[in-house]
């Protein structure tokens, strides 16, 4: 599967968005803290219909349907232009 910038690949708990980077690794630099780390388990993806797809979208979020499968994504890809895009938003909404 190709992930990318923008793409949604994971809930939190809050109602903000956090942008990570899936495919860069940790470094281990500790014997005894990556231990620690071995045990760690995720939890399984959640496999969702094309409806619940739908529903689950948040107001600045997309759907990406191909033949194959589909993803969420966010509206704006680049995550220094959603930032931007959400002080402008801030900024109306505060001088009105």
């Amino acid at each position: 599967m190709e992930v990318y910038e923008g793409m949604v690949v994971g809930e939190n708990a809050r109602g903000q968005d956090i942008a990570v980077n899936v495919c860069k690794k940790k470094h281990l630099t500790n014997v005894r803290a990556a231990r620690g780390d071995m045990e760690i388990r995720l939890t399984p993806p959640r496999q969702m219909s094309l409806d619940e797809a739908v529903e689950y979208l948040a107001d600045d979020e997309l759907l990406e349907v191909t033949p194959e499968s589909f993803r969420i994504r966010k509206r704006i890809l680049d995550t220094e232009e959603r930032g931007k895009q959400t002080k402008k938003v801030k900024e109306a909404m505060g001088e009105e």
